[in-house]
């Protein structure tokens, strides 16, 4: 049975109304699943859109639409989605339209409820597996200045390269009041190369960021082109001028991204308040070498130091997992961000759940 924070979300396209609200109430008192019942077939394929489900449940015979012509746009639309097809009328020739049309499985009415849930348990479970082993997430890393999305998540950035998933930094300015920009700008070049990150690196006036434009236009641009499904930025909650104006400017510029995650830098304040603790333990090196590479910054912030770093991440792990973790507070998480967890240790798994 799912658990209530991974509840199976199933669809059921059924023009007739008792059976589609007899199926919704099994799924979700029996399967604990989250199910709605489509009883209009022509706007099955907008809600199935709306509702995103693990697992389509429809009739082979409807108005309009039949279940094998719907199958078929899922398939088109939606390949790693499970299909499950049921109709009243036995058939051999049923059977194999809906076969060849790729159904995950056949029923025929009335269904017996325990092989309803059962069927939606597994193909749901062995759907979101496939997702997550095939899936590449886009992660999009925001900073005012060079170092800083290494400071705060490089440990997270770390251990997203080491699952798969794309990596694109975004540094709004070269640093000019805190070192020589050319060299700065080699630092930030050579910091994306060690960590296998895009790289976008901007020249706006260092402590004149604006919370507008062109700030606002110049993070549009970049989600519009990598299109990320996270997205990790400066916290409001900080001294420094620029930083807030970035978070301000993330937050109109990523109204379309469903996660944005806000990280700690060296001037944030006591009203820094994370909510998600992510584990880092296997990346901490990673960060160490990471920041680094600045260092025209490492010479001179107490801060850079290596055990200043480590020991700030393991203050962090008291409201965590593991022995290292970096801290973020979320400010929209609408989408699963958890990092495949085959592909880390048990104890540097990210955290698809919530601390």
């Amino acid at each position: 049975m799912a658990s209530a924070v991974t509840k199976f979300r199933v669809v059921v396209v059924e023009d007739d109304p008792d059976v589609a609200f007899f199926m919704k109430t099994v799924l979700e008192k029996r399967a604990d699943a989250v199910a709605i019942a489509v009883t209009d077939p022509s706007v099955a394929l907008d809600r199935i859109a709306e509702f995103e489900p693990d697992l389509v449940i429809t009739d082979i015979e409807m108005p309009g639409i039949s279940g094998l012509d719907l199958l078929k746009e899922l398939r088109s639309q939606y390949p790693g989605m499970p299909v499950v097809v049921m109709t009243a009328h036995v058939s051999v020739d049923y059977a194999v339209s809906a076969l060849r049309a790729q159904a995950d499985e056949f029923l025929t009415k009335p269904v017996a409820s325990a092989e309803l849930v059962a069927i939606v348990n597994r193909l749901a479970a062995e759907g979101r597996v496939k997702r997550a082993a095939s899936r590449q997430q886009v992660v999009l890393a925001i900073g005012a200045h060079p170092d800083d999305v290494e400071i705060g998540v490089g440990g997270i950035l770390a251990a997203h390269r080491d699952a798969g998933n794309q990596v694109v930094i975004l540094t709004l300015s070269r640093g000019a009041r805190g070192g020589d920009a050319d060299n700065r700008q080699h630092e930030s070049l050579a910091s994306a190369e060690l960590l296998g990150a895009r790289l976008f690196l901007e020249d706006l006036e260092d402590t004149q960021i604006s919370a507008a434009d062109p700030t606002v236009g110049i993070i549009e641009r970049v989600v519009a082109e990598v299109q990320p499904d996270i997205v990790y930025t400066h916290s409001s909650h900080d001294r420094h001028q620029d930083h807030r104006a970035v978070h301000a400017a993330t937050n109109v510029a990523t109204r379309t991204v469903r996660t944005v995650c806000c990280y700690q830098s060296p001037s944030a304040t006591i009203d820094f308040r994370p909510t998600r603790f992510v584990p880092i333990d296997g990346f901490t090196d990673t960060k160490l070498r990471l920041i680094d590479c600045f260092r025209s910054q490492t010479e001179l912030r107490a801060y850079l130091e290596p055990d200043f770093v480590l020991a700030t991440a393991r203050y962090w792990s008291r409201f965590g997992g593991g022995k290292n973790c970096e801290p973020l507070e979320v400010m929209r998480d609408t989408a699963d961000i958890s990092i495949p967890a085959s592909t880390l240790s048990a104890e540097a798994r990210y955290p698809g759940t919530r601390q």
